[in-house]
């Protein structure tokens, strides 16, 4: 086809083996080479033919066989626009298009939507970071590093194939299996700079702040209703864009949206996650919803889809879909972090004791008693960035999931508390958050906080995470809150959970140097030893909200 500036943007187009009759359009536009067609989730363009669809996977400009410059979502709106009126148009076609697709697929999907092109009529977002500042590039202020240099550098990798470029393709490949996170500037690598000058991330490194350019590259979506199947994975970095995305569209659609959120990382979708097992039930389910969704929307063919509740959460432990009405915003159960001040040398030393009701606690044996309880402790937390605590997995490392991380919890660096083992189940549905009483000798210091699952003979598997940087202020004590990723999980009684804080999670997150110095000037030989003070007990205020989930039944779901 030709873009309205007289461009080709190429494209594969798959038909059902059927004559006489007319199909709706299933489109998915990207950047990776068409013949890939997003198979490492979904089913291949073949199987979607199969059921009744006409498919079409187009090169976006400048990638695969398409004409022109790839500029990172620069172009999405009006070639989106333009590919869904040409998609419309095909033989067979009955004038209604659908588009699928994740991550970059699923902001073309976003993007083409705001031109809102008549044809366009449903679509199934997955994986997408809305807005690409706060649910894509950064994290509360910290820079995704490993995620956002990796993927620039797979990017550029291509730029370079296509050019024919032999040096820089080999170059930016080598790079992309050992990343470069260990020059003077991590953030701004010399093999990006030489073979890719013109790489989004150079940018994405400048404006740490949410700025214009930012809004610029963000979909533009109050004027847009539509049909909206969203997908998200419990340990995909991009998770909090496609909840801000289905929130924003459930309080204002006229239309079905429904989202399903299964215990994956980015790829692959399904029952492994790192060294955890989630059942049978963890499989994707998303192409068989997906065939449902677009004959619903984009045929005259009822589906029993809309019969359904429209939040669905993998329950992680129960290891089951749980069916709700609404995104969970329920009841919270607050839990305090208890300490005798050796929580980075003993992990029997940090205790979260469960806060009945305002100043009351749970009785926890002999382990504290409530006079412990009044007086706050002080945990100290040293960071080096000399040795800065690594990432492990979370939804931010590379690999992404689920690893046991009681090594780690065995550093120094590394404060540990940890519940009883619990008297009745708990399940949690929604966004953890922890409250932190801290206090630094840098300007600025980061925190990630890790709630996992501590196992009866002492694995430690996390269950959500969260990462942030913050100010300090000089000989103040300041309150900082924390949003994890959502989650969903359940434990049974008898099981412990654990909340781990560290100033680093490295490379998953950039370095914070405690200069003040930005990813552009900070250079790694300036970074200096950051100290951050904690306190714990009943008057630090220190803890940890679990928002529970609603005692509905779940729904299983194969």
């Amino acid at each position: 086809m030709l873009t309205r500036d007289g461009l080709r943007l190429d494209a594969d187009v798959y038909r059902p083996d059927a004559a006489g009759t007319t199909f709706p359009v299933l489109l998915m536009r990207q950047p990776y080479g068409r013949e890939i067609a997003s198979t490492v989730v979904y089913a291949h363009p073949i199987w979607y033919a199969a059921q009744g669809f006409i498919v079409v996977i187009q090169d976006t400009r400048g990638r695969g066989t398409s004409e022109g410059d790839f500029c990172l979502f620069q172009h999405e709106v009006d070639d989106g626009y333009d590919t869904v009126a040409w998609a419309a148009r095909l033989p067979q076609s009955n004038g209604r298009v659908g588009m699928y697709g994740f991550s970059y697929q699923g902001m073309t999907q976003l993007f083409a939507a705001q031109a809102q092109p008549p044809a366009l009529q449903a679509i199934a977002p997955a994986m997408v970071g809305y807005h690409p500042h706060t649910d894509w590039a950064y994290e509360n202020g910290a820079l995704l590093l490993q995620a956002g240099l990796g993927w620039a550098i797979q990017l550029a990798a291509e730029t370079a194939r296509l050019k024919g470029d032999r040096e820089a393709f080999q170059a930016l490949y080598q790079a992309s299996r050992q990343l470069p996170l260990h020059e003077a500037c991590a953030a701004q690598p010399q093999v990006l700079g030489q073979y890719a000058p013109d790489s989004f991330f150079h940018e994405w490194v400048r404006h740490p702040q949410a700025d214009e350019y930012w809004q610029g590259i963000t979909p533009q979506l109050q004027d847009v209703d539509l049909p909206m199947l969203h997908v998200g994975g419990w340990f995909d970095p991009y998770l909090r864009g496609d909840i801000r995305l289905y929130l924003e569209m459930a309080a204002r659609s006229r239309f079905p949206q429904f989202i399903w959120i299964g215990p994956w990382g980015h790829i692959p979708w399904g029952r492994q996650v790192g060294a955890r097992d989630f059942g049978p039930a963890a499989h994707s389910p998303i192409d068989g919803l997906q065939v449902k969704w677009f004959k619903q929307h984009l045929t005259e063919q009822a589906t029993d889809l809309l019969d359904t509740l429209p939040v669905n959460l993998f329950e992680m432990g129960a290891n089951r879909w749980r069916s709700l009405a609404t995104w969970p915003q329920g009841q919270a159960q607050v839990w305090q972090l208890q300490s005798d001040g050796l929580a980075s040398m003993q992990q029997q030393a940090g205790k979260l004791v469960r806060q009945t009701s305002p100043g009351t606690h749970e009785t926890i044996g002999d382990s504290l008693t409530q006079e412990d309880i009044k007086q706050p402790a002080l945990d100290t937390l040293v960071h080096d960035p000399w040795r800065p605590v690594p990432s492990l997995g979370g939804h931010a490392g590379i690999p992404s999931g689920v690893f046991d991380r009681s090594a780690l919890d065995c550093r120094s660096d590394v404060l540990t508390y940890t519940s009883a083992p619990l008297t009745t189940d708990l399940a949690v549905a929604g966004q953890v958050q922890v409250t932190l009483y801290c206090q630094s000798d840098r300007p600025t210091f980061d925190l990630c906080v890790t709630l996992s699952e501590v196992t009866s003979n002492e694995q430690v598997y996390p269950l959500t995470q969260g990462y942030g940087r913050f100010e300090a202020l000089p000989n103040r004590w300041c309150m900082h809150q924390l949003l994890l990723q959502p989650t969903c999980f359940s434990l049974l009684a008898g099981q412990a959970f654990r909340i781990s804080i560290s100033a680093a999670a490295y490379p998953a997150y950039a370095l914070n140097p405690g200069t003040q110095a930005t990813l552009v000037d900070g250079r790694l030989i300036d970074a200096k030893v950051t100290t951050v003070f904690l306190q714990c007990g009943e008057d630090g205020k220190s803890g940890v909200s679990l928002p529970l989930a609603p005692e509905a039944p779940p729904q299983a779901t194969g």
